[in-house]
């Protein structure tokens, strides 16, 4: 009888630790963010300003870039690489070398998860 729970234990713990370890910030995953609160979620005015600031850099994704998505340098590239970005900046990963603020992930999630429009 141990075993079955030994064995249930070692398969059900990388499903606990992974739904409880959340970089993202936002208090309870990015799941869980209220968008409705998100105000500055703009693409020309929040969004694109931080991507052209911290991602569209040398050795990143500039013109002719092949990291991840590739270039991330007008309205065309980004929202076709919303879905990458998005789980990028939800668990951390990017931007490389640094990190954004809570407000700037969360407009960023946010505006892809609002259909990511050109606005």
């Amino acid at each position: 009888m141990s075993k079955k729970y030994l064995i249930a234990a070692i398969l059900i713990l990388p499903v606990v630790i992974a739904i409880s370890c959340s970089k993202s910030g936002t208090g309870g995953g990015a799941n869980n963010l209220d968008c409705t609160t998100i105000t500055n979620k703009a693409f020309a005015a929040d969004i694109n300003p931080v991507i052209q600031t911290n991602c569209n850099i040398s050795g990143c994704h500039a013109t002719g870039s092949f990291n991840g998505p590739g270039p991330l340098t007008n309205y065309a590239q980004i929202s076709t690489a919303a879905a990458p970005i998005r789980s990028a900046v939800s668990a951390g990963r990017m931007p490389k070398n640094s990190s954004l603020p809570t407000s700037q992930k969360n407009s960023i999630l946010c505006w892809i998860d609002g259909g990511a429009p050109n606005n």
